[in-house]
């Protein structure tokens, strides 16, 4: 019998608290963190609203030289392709300067989407619980306090149906070999763990960033997938570049998971540019990547 770990994540209330701190990162990335503090205003001046570390980094779980550098920028206004062109060059350079980061992300938003009603479940959430403040004023002050319900669970990860042929096309198109599938195979099981863990998320009435934790919760609740999704979690961390392990993703596990998920707590509200939960806009991987 699977013992459930208790809920994590959430104060007295019941209520989700924001995860990670910039007294988490540890010192062999506070120069990296420093660095993109110190360049973000020279690349978007007056226009730059906030900008946020989210992911490992700030919750102290960083590999060096395995850990990417994940950001969030907001700007005043909605970004153009040139801001995204320039904020992937700077994470391009701060990519080939610090050799204890394996690659840089930055999701770029205009504040007004942010804040507003159609992502206060998604995005929104997002910024107030999973991101860490690093420069300008903090959104949150204007998002509400979230519980981990059914709605949160809807609205973050009720889309996997839609991007499954989407997941199709990407295997089909990529190289034949290991090291092409290899950041599929971690992408996808990422995505795939999470979806599991936020379907029976109200349920446990908590939060967590780990994978295995993830995993941990969903197979209390569903067992007899609980094996799927844990060898997906350790993937999560250590990919490998086997095309079976994409297939039984988008053949089996991803469609059952996708139907189950629509059942429970529904569709997602589509978006204008039906973009994911979690967009990479600008994402460099720098040739230490798996």
């Amino acid at each position: 019998m699977t013992v459930l770990p208790a809920p994590g994540g959430v104060d007295a209330q019941g209520r989700l608290v924001r995860e990670g701190s910039l007294a988490r990162v540890r010192p062999a990335f506070r120069p990296v963190v420093a660095a993109v503090r110190d360049r973000l205003p020279a690349v978007f001046g007056a226009r730059l609203h906030s900008a946020y570390l989210y992911g490992s980094i700030p919750r102290g779980t960083a590999r060096v030289g395995r850990s990417d550098l994940d950001l969030l920028v907001a700007l005043h206004e909605e970004p153009t392709d040139a801001d995204r062109d320039a904020v992937r060059v700077l994470g391009e350079a701060v990519d080939r300067e610090f050799p204890q980061i394996d690659g840089v992300g930055t999701l770029l938003y205009g504040r007004e989407r942010l804040l507003s009603d159609l992502e206060r479940h998604d995005m929104g959430w997002f910024v107030a619980c999973l991101c860490t403040p690093l420069l300008g004023d903090d959104l949150a002050a204007h998002l509400p306090r979230y519980r981990p319900d059914s709605l949160l669970a809807r609205e973050t990860n009720g889309d996997l149906a839609r991007w499954l042929p989407r997941w199709r096309e990407r295997i089909a198109a990529a190289e034949d070999t290991e090291e092409a599938r290899r950041p599929l195979v971690r992408f996808m099981s990422r995505h795939l763990v999470r979806t599991a863990f936020t379907l029976v998320m109200p349920r446990w009435q908590g939060w967590t960033s780990d994978l295995r934790e993830m995993a941990e919760v969903f197979g209390a609740y569903y067992p007899r997938r609980a094996g799927q999704v844990r060898t997906a979690a350790e993937y999560g961390y250590e990919p490998v570049g086997d095309p079976d392990v994409l297939r039984s993703y988008v053949d089996d596990l991803g469609p059952w998971l996708a139907t189950e998920y629509t059942r429970v707590h529904g569709v997602k509200a589509p978006r204008p540019d039906q973009a994911p939960s979690v967009p990479g806009v600008a994402r460099t991987r720098s040739a230490r990547a798996r």
